[in-house]
């Protein structure tokens, strides 16, 4: 199953590395463009549930890898919560 790696800029700048166990990312996220806060949160949200249910139709179990990076950027968005004007941009897609 291919993956896809994509780096993310919070509003504060700093730069993350996130996985996907599916392409399916790419048709959520466009390399340089910037989302608000929640928009982002939200996509990212749903395509890694599909990548994850994608690996489960494939395997017969979920990936745990891909619930692990919702984690991580669902708790790195809310350090960025109280900020109605919060973007994210995708940097690129890999």
């Amino acid at each position: 199953m291919p993956v896809m790696h994509f780096r993310v800029q919070w509003p504060d700048g700093t730069e993350a590395n996130c996985y996907s166990p599916s392409t399916v990312v790419g048709e959520y996220f466009v390399a340089g463009q910037r989302y608000a806060l929640d928009d982002f949160v939200e996509r990212a949200r749903e395509a890694l549930h599909i990548g994850s249910e994608r690996v489960r139709e494939k395997y017969g179990f979920a990936c745990s890898a891909a619930m692990d990076q919702l984690a991580q950027i669902e708790a790195q968005a809310e350090r960025f919560a109280s900020d109605a004007q919060a973007k994210v941009s995708i940097v690129e897609l890999l």
